[in-house]
């Protein structure tokens, strides 16, 4: 996948936000939208499983067309693989060290982009409604790694590094989900999401760094819609 510069995301970005912003003033109605979420993470080397939480806003303008600001979040992720540490000189004792590193990634997501309903509308009391969500977003990941034994650096080549630090991304933003109405303004949700990296910012302390982030997430939960001017 071809990798997007840093300022050119920041531009679509702000392209985003003030399009959003423009058509908003058509239509002063808002939902709050909030869930539990399971995210399932498939970076090679990185796979995991963590529970987190959605919380977005809805920004309607039609029945069908909305902008939304979504933040992600969720518990650390942890995975583990073995790796071996090559001795630099001939004198070393042992020449190999086969490891075991413990990896965890924590995932903040930061999301801003379109929905759009396929059946239905943000007002539908029908059975149910159907709608998709594209944007980009800008990604906080805390990454931490520590070894199963010591491995010193100046004695061993070895791939990995020892300890934490954060990862700044821009992703794409895609997903699905379908809604159906319970009573008044409240709707019951569920959705799938992908975010798919768009800049290549990496760590030593990731145990692979092709493909991170890599999740599909699945959330449940509500919608409250409320219809006031700004």
């Amino acid at each position: 996948m071809r990798m997007i510069t840093f300022e050119r995301m920041k531009k679509w970005l702000l392209f985003i936000a003030i399009g959003s912003c423009s058509l908003l003033s058509a239509q002063p109605k808002v939902s709050i939208v909030t869930g539990l979420s399971v995210l399932r993470n498939f970076s090679p080397q990185q796979k995991f499983w963590a529970l987190g939480q959605t919380i977005r806003s809805d920004f309607h303008f039609s029945l069908r067309e909305a902008a939304y600001a979504s933040i992600d979040y969720y518990i650390e992720g942890r995975y583990k693989n073995k790796f071996t540490a090559v001795a630099d000189s001939v004198n070393t004792t042992p020449q190999r060290l086969n490891y075991t590193a413990t990896g965890g990634l924590t995932f903040r997501q930061i999301s801003l982009g379109m929905k759009h309903y396929f059946i239905g509308g943000y007002t539908s009391e029908k059975k149910f409604n159907i709608y998709g969500v594209a944007g980009f977003g800008f990604l906080f990941a805390k990454v931490q790694n520590s070894f199963s034994i010591p491995v010193n650096d100046s004695l061993y080549k070895n791939e990995m590094k020892q300890g934490a630090g954060t990862i700044k991304k821009l992703t794409f933003d895609l997903g699905i989900g379908g809604e159906v109405p319970i009573a008044g303004s409240f709707f019951a949700f569920a959705d799938a999401r992908t975010w798919l990296p768009a800049s290549s910012n990496t760590s030593p302390f990731l145990h692979n760094q092709r493909n991170v982030p890599l999740p599909v997430t699945a959330s449940i939960g509500l919608r409250l819609l409320f219809d006031f001017s700004y």
